[in-house]
């Protein structure tokens, strides 16, 4: 059974423009010390970390507004065989653990000037 879906949709040039503003100041806030470390491997981190961001942002979407979300406590990473899936921590678990979400489902797609990301929740 399906306990929520959220989808969110971050435009590149918006990421690389707050990233530029606000620095390693917004980048600890927002993604962990892995999801900087992988996207800034990357040709191009902003694409990488607008995807994250919209992952972060689709999940609090998936979870509706019942409970106050660390960004940081929601983290994406590679399974070996390359998919996204969110590693979460802090009180998410215990949240999801009350609500028997069992599993999280990510996909994250990124095309230049946008990156989007569509998070399921099954219980």
């Amino acid at each position: 059974m399906i306990y929520g879906i959220g989808i969110d949709i971050v435009k590149t040039e918006r990421m690389k423009d707050v990233i530029e503003k606000w620095g390693e100041k917004f980048l600890q806030r927002v993604f962990t010390g892995n999801e900087i470390s992988y996207c800034y491997k990357k040709q191009n981190p902003y694409l990488s970390l607008s995807a994250r961001f919209a992952a972060k942002e689709a999940f609090i979407k998936a979870i509706g507004s019942e409970i106050t979300v660390k960004f940081s406590d929601i983290e994406v990473i590679n399974s070996d065989k390359g998919k996204p899936v969110l590693v979460l921590g802090g009180r998410i678990k215990d949240f999801l653990k009350t609500r028997k979400v069992r599993t999280t489902h990510l996909s994250l797609s990124h095309e230049h000037d946008y990156s989007l990301a569509c998070v399921v929740l099954e219980q």
